[in-house]
C-alpha cells in the first residue's frame, strides 16, 4: 500500500528519490466515485517514472471546483482508495484549487494529466518546465467520468411514470 504523506513531507520524498536515482511522476485529481478511467490514468502516470505520487483534492477544494454537491466520497476515503492501488507509491491530500504548490514543493520529473488535456493545455506546464521537468498525458480516452456516473445513478433512481 502507498504511503499517505503530508505536504510537509514532499521535499523529503524528492530528496530521497534523487539520492536513490529515482524519478517521480505527479498525478492529481478528485477521484470521487473511483472508476476505470481513474485507474487507467494512474497506471499510465506510473509508467512515466519510477515513483508515482498522487495528489488528491481535499473536500473543500473539490467543492470550490465542482460545486456544493461534491465530493460524494470524503477526502480520507478517496485518499485511502488511491493509496491502495499497486501503481501508487505516495498519496497526499491538498487544499488548493490547483497543484502548483505541490509542484513547487516536490519538483516532479514529470507532471501527468488525463486525456482531457494535451501537453499544450496542461495548466501547470510552464511551472514544471521552468525547472526542467516535463509534462505528459496518460490514460484512456475520456469515456468515463464521475459526473456522468452520478447522472446515470440519478436517472436510475428517478421515479418512473
Amino acid at each position: 500500500m502507498a504511503r499517505r504523506i503530508t505536504l510537509d513531507d514532499l521535499p523529503t520524498v524528492r530528496a530521497e528519490a534523487t539520492a536513490a536515482g529515482r524519478t517521480i511522476a505527479l498525478a492529481n485529481g478528485i477521484f470521487d466515485l473511483f472508476h476505470v478511467g481513474h485507474l487507467r490514468y494512474l497506471q499510465g502516470a506510473k509508467a512515466e517514472a519510477d515513483l508515482l505520487l498522487v495528489a488528491v483534492n481535499s473536500d473543500a477544494s473539490t467543492r470550490a471546483y465542482k460545486g456544493p454537491g461534491r465530493p460524494v466520497v470524503p477526502e480520507d476515503e478517496r485518499a485511502e482508495i488511491v493509496a491502495g492501488l499497486a501503481c501508487v507509491d505516495f498519496v497526499v491530500v491538498f487544499p488548493s484549487r490547483d497543484v502548483v504548490p505541490i509542484i513547487r514543493a516536490l519538483r516532479p520529473d514529470v507532471h501527468v494529466k488525463g486525456t482531457d488535456y494535451t501537453p499544450e493545455t496542461i495548466p501547470e506546464a510552464d511551472e514544471v518546465r521552468a525547472y526542467g521537468g516535463r509534462v505528459a498525458v496518460a490514460g484512456d480516452p475520456k469515456n468515463h467520468s464521475t459526473t456522468a456516473l452520478i447522472a446515470t445513478l440519478e436517472a436510475a433512481t428517478e421515479p418512473r411514470r
